[in-house]
């Protein structure tokens, strides 16, 4: 059996917005989404931030008021992304300091998203081979 890839069990379409847009709009978006981060573009549809409700937590325990600042004053940077091709092994390795990671294609363009939600449903599947071991890629 071959082990599958990240194009495999990828979020899509993933949910994107400017760093520009104000937190209490990323936060209603997550929440009516019911996802818990956004991939935050820059030019074209490159990833240049991850903002998590984690993130949102973030700028109430700051204090802040949340339609004055906006996500990319709190969003995670620079952005950790994996490819279509990567296989489930070397995502989840990767994943080991991430929960979500945007997927990029050859042009780094955003493609979706893995979350370990996703590796989890494919680990759940039986059908689904993940390898121990080695998984550099």
């Amino acid at each position: 059996m071959t082990e599958q890839s990240v194009t495999d069990v990828m979020t899509t379409p993933m949910l994107t917005l400017a760093a520009e847009t104000p937190v209490d709009e990323a936060a209603r978006a997550m929440q009516e989404a019911n996802i818990k981060s956004l991939v935050i573009v820059g030019e074209g549809c490159q990833p240049a931030g991850i903002f998590t409700s984690t993130d949102a937590l973030d700028v109430l325990a700051a204090d802040e008021t949340a339609s004055e600042v906006t996500v990319d004053e709190y969003m995670t940077t620079p952005v950790k992304t994996v490819s279509p091709e990567t296989t489930l092994t070397a995502a989840a390795s990767r994943m080991q300091e991430y929960s979500h990671l945007p997927v990029t294609d050859s042009d780094g363009d955003a493609v979706g998203i893995l979350t370990k939600t996703d590796l989890a449903a494919a680990v759940a599947d039986s059908d689904t081979e993940v390898v121990a071991g080695d998984a550099a890629e």
